[in-house]
């Protein structure tokens, strides 16, 4: 069980058992979200949501993981900030002049095409 996975759990319940606006809320697709808790309930071993047509509602079991998934997230320490990439890009060489731009009534920069 990682910070992440007990994370997406504590989202789902906190918006009312809807997955959607818990993916919504998160920025994660659906399906990211959906196997998350799918994942979650495989190492826990026991179903974490009772799912049907209307709502979805906890199981005992997704109770009991939620009071230890809260003080999880509490006693977890802050994410460390990601590395900032250097500014800049790489630098391209220079393969010649290229095409000039086409200026009305002026002869065309590159070579024409030979006759026949």
């Amino acid at each position: 069980m990682n910070i992440t996975q007990l994370e997406r759990f504590v989202a789902v319940v906190d918006h009312g058992l809807h997955v959607p606006r818990a993916a919504d809320a998160l920025g994660v697709p659906l399906a990211s979200l959906s196997s998350t808790i799918d994942k979650l309930e495989t190492e826990v071993g026991h179903p974490l949501f009772t799912r049907s047509k209307p709502s979805w509602s906890l199981t005992p079991a997704g109770v009991l993981l939620l009071d230890e998934a809260r003080t999880r997230i509490a006693e977890a320490p802050a994410p460390t900030p990601k590395p900032k990439a250097p500014a800049g890009g790489k630098a391209k060489a220079s393969k010649g002049k290229g095409r000039a731009p086409i200026v009305k009534g002026q002869p065309k920069p590159y070579k024409k095409r030979q006759g026949r």
